[in-house]
């Protein structure tokens, strides 16, 4: 089943578990309920705002929707290059940007930390998303670049950057590389 599949069923379920239509998701989360549907049918691709949209509406974490399961003590994770990754498409992503949650299972934190896969954009014409929360990017491959508002930041090897996510953004591989980041996330529910 392919991976949007499954973070579909995720939202379907925890959205009638809490008894929430399709409808009511929408209004909650400022999305269309066409939106709301084509996700939870894998019929769109998920990317990242959209989800934290429908996290806090369904009042969850992010990380619900890539947890099997839930531990209470510390989650260690060993090479990150074996940790499966879900995919989220972007508006001009190639092949989008590959998620792999390094505490998937931690239950009730408030971080959600990622080894993130950056492909090159076939095209200049990304569109910026915000959302409420934080953004710490430490580049750990290839070369970035982050539109930040009317600003574009370009981070390299070691570099970092830490910003607000209700500023419009978008973060993409520079022009012919592939990327690969460590991203930790801060969304209140």
């Amino acid at each position: 089943m392919p991976v949007n599949n499954q973070v579909g069923q995720k939202i379907r379920t925890l959205r009638e578990m809490k008894n929430i239509t399709a409808e009511d998701l929408s209004e909650r989360c400022g999305m269309s309920s066409a939106q709301i549907q084509a996700l939870e049918e894998g019929k769109a691709p998920a990317s990242l705002t959209p989800l934290l949209k429908i996290a806090r509406g369904l009042g969850v974490r992010l990380g619900t929707f890539l947890d099997d399961s839930e531990l209470t003590g510390p989650v260690l994770t060993k090479g990150a290059g074996n940790v499966a990754g879900v995919r989220f498409a972007g508006s001009c992503d190639k092949n989008g940007l590959e998620f792999h949650a390094l505490a998937a299972g931690k239950r009730d934190r408030n971080m959600e930390p990622f080894i993130i896969d950056v492909h090159p954009p076939v095209n200049d014409k990304f569109q910026l998303s915000s959302h409420e929360g934080e953004e710490f990017i430490y580049v750990l491959s290839g070369k970035i670049e982050v539109v930040y508002g009317r600003e574009t930041y370009t981070v390299e090897v070691g570099d970092s950057i830490y910003y607000d996510s209700i500023v419009p953004h978008h973060l993409h591989s520079a022009k012919g590389t592939e990327s690969r980041i460590l991203a930790v996330v801060y969304a209140p529910h």
